[in-house]
């Protein structure tokens, strides 16, 4: 997929892999269209790279509809669309004191991760049936879907997340063979421990992130938004990588805790 000239979606775009993925698509010459719930940084992103923002929850129909729009309303066909956008949770089935784990919590983290994946995924694959074919093989667009290292081996505490994350490991071969007659692609990144906010700041988060790298077999560091950013990048250029889940860990393997 050439991605100069084209419109791109990223949810998530606001912060952490979603801003590195909106910066390395706006310098290939897309035409970028943040999609987050964090307003102050999405629009300063935005303006920093000559987008779009759209506030938007992911679960929510409506506004992911109008992201959607948004982008279709560019100018430049939407033939891009990645899915950062998620919440993370930490809760073990049973806890110690012999309390399952709290339902609206699970509840939240599939809602937004698994089902506001999905929700990109339908609504992005629609728009992209409506333009015209480019190419020697009619290709009409790329979807890029973020998984998790804890999708394939879940830690202790993470079942929330895990099956979230697995969930949408789970969606890419039929949503791939699905929209193959459309001519639109499906691919998912399944990260490891990269640097995001979701560790937070301060010399707590830095020790806890040292703990994190220690498995890590090389290089021995947390990995960076923009090395996903590349990978997605090649993983929407390359038009014959489809339906893979592809790892970028480091070579770790998670352990129980």
């Amino acid at each position: 997929m050439e991605l100069n000239g084209v419109a791109a979606l990223v949810t998530g775009g606001a912060s952490g892999l979603g801003a590195g993925t909106a910066r390395e698509l706006a310098a290939a010459g897309a035409q970028v269209v943040i999609a987050d719930l964090n307003m102050d940084a999405g629009q300063a992103l935005a303006n920093e790279i000559g987008g779009v923002f759209v506030a938007t929850d992911v679960s929510d129909e409506n506004q992911v509809r109008a992201a959607v729009a948004a982008a279709v309303a560019t100018g430049r066909p939407l033939r891009v669309a990645v899915a950062c956008a998620g919440i993370a949770w930490a809760a073990r089935t049973v806890d110690r004191s012999g309390a399952p784990h709290d339902l609206d919590s699970y509840q939240k983290v599939i809602q937004v991760n698994l089902i506001g994946t999905f929700n990109l995924l339908r609504l992005a694959a629609a728009a992209m049936a409506e333009t015209d074919p480019v190419g020697e093989d009619g290709e009409r667009g790329v979807i890029v879907t973020t998984a998790s290292a804890a999708g394939i081996e879940g830690q202790i505490g993470q079942i929330a997340y895990s099956a979230s994350k697995g969930g949408v490991i789970g969606m890419t071969l039929p949503a791939a063979r699905d929209l193959a007659a459309i001519g639109v692609r499906v691919n998912t990144i399944a990260p490891g421990i990269l640097e995001t906010p979701i560790y937070g700041e301060g010399e707590g988060a830095e020790e806890f992130k040292r703990r994190l790298v220690a498995p890590v077999p090389f290089p021995k560091r947390l990995g960076t938004a923009g090395e996903f950013a590349k990978l997605a990048r090649a993983l929407m250029e390359n038009s014959y990588i489809n339906a893979d889940v592809v790892r970028i860990d480091g070579g770790l393997r998670l352990p129980p805790k």
